[in-house]
């Protein structure tokens, strides 16, 4: 969807809202360098992929375990149209947002308030896991957990780095700053867990990496080092605040994409609005630095940016519900997703692996493990 017209509505030439089709199917995407720049048209629309790639899934985050998968890949598609799409042409694409002076370096408001809102909106929707609120539902593996977070964050460096699209100095500041805000967040979060439970753990310093990360990518090449620690710091707050609340509610909101995400992306975007400094970034400073408007900007990006993106995606998961059933039934869902959607599980043998026994007529497909 992206190669076929998701490009094009980012960032072809539109109105302030969309986007045109004149780079539809590719149309005009090829070697010779994208205009104005010196990297080559096709490198930057693959670059730009991978973050709609990765927003995609983030929001399956909210409603893992019960959402089907056909109905998941149908919401994907059209998501990636209506809403990333969208969004990345307001904040970076030539739209409305970029155009009144909004600052987002690497995807704030596409990337992070788009899929936390989403995720929300989603969760709501599809609605919570048959024992959310019932059971212990915990962590599936905590070494697989952190790997991933350290992976996450090895590769922010080039996500967040490499949206300076050289090699000059917002490049520089964005990669240290990627470096030096998630430190920050860890740091607070091991103090926040030590008042609440008296324990580090290493789930929370996964998350606590997350969210770093994503505190700085709307101000990874705006902000100074300093700033970066200060962002991180403080903005562990608000995303901590909400995973600890969010449980208390019946919001399964699985993941909690909305308070690493959402939460986080909207925190660094109004960073932004205070600590921006032109001697850094070349571009504007923020309120601290004599520049008011600049706030009134970033303000404005953290209220449209939310909205819209919550109130399409409701809409748009009705509509595919009026179609077809969004989630699993009750026994599918306590079967797991893996065997009934997939035909397969983590755990053939040994450890962690379950007996299925077909009831009342109902085929169960064989696991991957075990064709026959």
């Amino acid at each position: 969807m992206w190669a076929l017209v998701g490009y094009s509505i980012a960032f072809d030439e539109g109105n302030g809202f969309i986007g045109g089709l004149g780079h539809a199917f590719l149309r005009g995407v090829a070697f010779a360098p994208r205009e104005d720049t010196t990297i080559p048209h096709l490198l930057f629309m693959a670059f730009q992929a991978t973050f709609c790639i990765v927003t995609v899934a983030l929001v399956s985050g909210a409603v893992v375990e019960r959402m089907r998968f056909g109905p998941f890949l149908v919401f994907a598609g059209l998501w990636s149209v209506l809403v990333y799409a969208v969004l990345a042409h307001w904040a970076f694409g030539g739209g409305w947002l970029q155009e009144l002076g909004t600052l987002d370096f690497a995807g704030g408001v596409a990337v992070e308030m788009g899929s936390g809102f989403s995720a929300l909106a989603a969760a709501l929707v599809v609605g919570a896991r048959k024992d959310y609120g019932r059971q212990a539902l915990l962590p599936h593996n905590a070494v697989y957990v952190l790997v991933g977070a350290g992976l996450l964050w090895f590769g922010w460096f080039g996500f967040n780095g490499g949206s300076g699209f050289s090699t000059g100095n917002s490049s520089v500041l964005a990669f240290t700053n990627t470096l030096l805000c998630p430190a920050a967040t860890l740091s607070v979060w091991f103090g926040l867990d030590l008042l609440r439970g008296r324990q580090v753990t290493a789930i929370g310093a996964a998350t606590a990496i997350i969210v770093g990360c994503v505190l700085i990518t709307p101000a990874g090449g705006f902000i100074s080092p300093g700033s970066a620690m200060l962002l991180g710091a403080l903005g562990a707050l608000p995303s901590y605040a909400i995973i600890v609340l969010r449980p208390r509610t019946r919001v399964d909101e699985t993941l909690d994409v909305l308070a690493a995400h959402g939460a986080a992306g909207l925190t660094g975007i109004l960073f932004i609005g205070f600590f921006a400094q032109e001697v850094w970034n070349g571009v504007a400073d923020g309120l601290l630095y004599g520049n008011a408007a600049q706030l009134g900007w970033q303000a404005l990006a953290a209220v449209a940016t939310p909205a819209y993106a919550f109130v399409v995606t409701f809409v748009l998961l009705r509509v595919i519900g009026l179609v077809m059933p969004l989630r699993a039934t009750e026994h599918e869902e306590a079967l797991g997703m893996d065997i009934v959607q997939h035909g397969e599980e983590a755990y053939a043998t040994g450890e962690g692996a379950i007996l299925v026994t077909p009831e009342d007529g109902v085929k169960v497909p064989a696991p991957a493990a075990d064709p026959a």
